[in-house]
């Protein structure tokens, strides 16, 4: 029985991540074109921009570790011949085999 590939991403860490690019792309930008007198040393050169910028980095780490509720793993399906014991609990697993050899 084959597994069926899935993508680690879905579609909720895909926005995410496209909305953490919009948050850097404005922190970048508002550094750039910050007062042009002042050379972009004024509130949004170095307040602002930076700020932008830690919350885009944030974002796009939360796109990263944020698990989509819709790539849940699913139970593997019950082989077509086995059968559940009462009301459906798993039967007792059997010790492992001891080996056939000692070690000295």
């Amino acid at each position: 029985m084959n597994p069926t590939p899935h993508f680690a991403f879905g579609p909720r860490n895909y926005r995410l991540m496209w909305l953490g690019l919009a948050v850097l792309a404005a922190g970048f930008i508002t550094m750039m074109f910050g007062d042009k007198d002042n050379y972009g040393e004024d509130f949004i050169g170095i307040t602002l921009g930076p700020l932008l910028l830690f919350i885009g980095f944030g974002i796009e780490f939360a796109a990263i570790m944020v698990r989509d509720k819709t790539l849940a793993p699913q139970a593997p399906a019950a082989p077509a011949g086995a059968s559940l014991t009462s009301a459906g609990a798993t039967p007792p697993a059997t010790p492992p085999a001891t080996p056939a050899y000692k070690r000295p």
